[in-house]
């Protein structure tokens, strides 16, 4: 799962990120909304975490820029204004879920964890293909109750198409998603590790299907 961060202060930047990668996640920090925005169009995203006081914008224009793109990612906000109005304006702008400094980090990581878990698995940690099944806590990809060894590139292919089961997912999509320092990989190599996942999995009861011209497709299988 990979989570935006989109924070100003370095220390708590710092934090955040130390807490979230802990957990199984990986974390990208960016301390503007300009380079949050750059971000977002260049690279795959799970979650938001943003502040509202942003050196270069108020954070709530940064919100309904996003939701305005009909950008579907949840967001928490975390940001010192505490009253009453600041957080029903918060949620009316589209974020999902609000938090106020200071804070304690497990429950941050908490609040994570639980936006990821309502918004990609229903109220279970496990989203379930056949006889894969993605286990959104401990960020693992199992088969009748056993971990699957994936490499991490495998893995996040994996991940995005089980995230996304049932939808279509572009090429361009998987290439950012697995992006290493703003370097997404080729058609190519995204083709190569769908190959060796699609040969995989298909003994479980999932298929990954090419949907020409617009990316993949993962599913059950029709055997299942």
């Amino acid at each position: 799962m990979n989570i935006l961060l989109i924070e100003d202060d370095a220390v708590l930047a710092d934090g955040l990120t130390h807490t979230l990668s802990g957990s199984g996640y990986s974390v990208t920090s960016a301390t503007t909304g300009g380079y949050a925005d750059q971000l977002l169009q260049a690279q795959g995203f799970d979650l938001i975490v943003l502040d509202l006081g942003l050196p270069d914008m108020d954070g709530l224009e940064l919100l309904r820029k996003l939701r305005s793109r009909k950008i579907p990612l949840p967001i928490l906000i975390l940001t010192a204004r505490d009253g009453v109005n600041d957080r029903i304006n918060g949620i009316e702008q589209g974020a999902d879920d609000y938090m106020t400094k200071p804070f304690e980090l497990r429950e941050l990581e908490a609040r994570v964890h639980a936006l990821i878990r309502r918004c990609y698995g229903g109220f279970s940690n496990d989203i379930v293909i056949g006889r894969l099944a993605l286990d959104t806590h401990n960020h693992q990809v199992l088969v009748d109750g056993q971990t699957i060894n994936l490499s991490a590139r495998e893995y996040g292919v994996l991940e995005i198409l089980l995230i996304q089961a049932g939808k279509v997912v572009s090429k361009d999509r998987i290439a950012q998603r697995l992006a290493v320092d703003g370097d997404a990989l080729t058609d190519n190599a995204v083709e190569i590790y769908v190959h060796r996942l699609r040969k995989r999995i298909e003994p479980y009861g999932a298929v990954i299907r090419t949907v020409r011209g617009l990316g993949y497709l993962l599913e059950r299988s029709d055997d299942e």
